[in-house]
């Protein structure tokens, strides 16, 4: 049985966390990624949201992939590769300390990908991610979406598919201007 979805109110400490971790991943891979930048509804102060991370980082092109995801890996992420969606590479976490430092914290989970600057869902992450956090009206409204499907979605699934026309519709709008 698939775990309930939480929807809970934001909270400060999500920034805090994001900076932590980009802090970590900049020290191993500072030489080949352009940027790190949190997206998802946890980059977007006052919107409520499930408590996990989406942190994109980004590389100039593909062939830089190979030394990302070794570097990666010394912090204990594992390569899960594009999951469908092209020029979006996912990666896993061997267990809740990762990314492994010295003091064996456990991080709050998040999820990592690498992108090219050139990749389309990264365009989209950073497009919907400013949008919202210039629109506060679009805020409750995503927020109004969420916690109405997070009550009534049988699935994650379901859930992120309900999401979808109002995702589109903003992206519709941003990349239409």
């Amino acid at each position: 049985m698939e775990k309930k979805i939480e929807i809970v109110v934001y909270r400060p400490e999500w920034k805090e966390s994001f900076l932590e971790l980009k802090r970590i991943l900049y020290q191993q891979t500072e030489d080949i990624v352009l940027a790190i930048e949190h997206v998802g509804s946890t980059s977007v102060k006052g919107l409520s949201a499930k408590p996990i991370l989406d942190i994109d980082m980004i590389i100039n092109e593909y062939q830089d992939l190979s030394e990302v995801t070794a570097r990666l890996q010394e912090l204990g992420y594992f390569h899960e590769g594009d999951k469908g969606i092209e020029k979006r590479e996912a990666f896993g976490r061997k267990d809740s300390f990762v990314p492994w430092e010295n003091d064996k914290r456990s991080w709050m989970e998040h999820h990592l990908y690498v992108c090219p600057k050139d990749s389309k869902e990264l365009a989209r992450h950073l497009a919907f991610r400013d949008y919202l956090r210039e629109h506060p009206e679009a805020i409750k409204e995503y927020e109004q979406i969420k916690r109405s499907l997070a009550k009534r979605a049988s699935s994650r699934v379901e859930y992120t598919s309900g999401k979808t026309a109002f995702i589109e519709g903003v992206l519709e709008k941003v990349f239409r201007e």
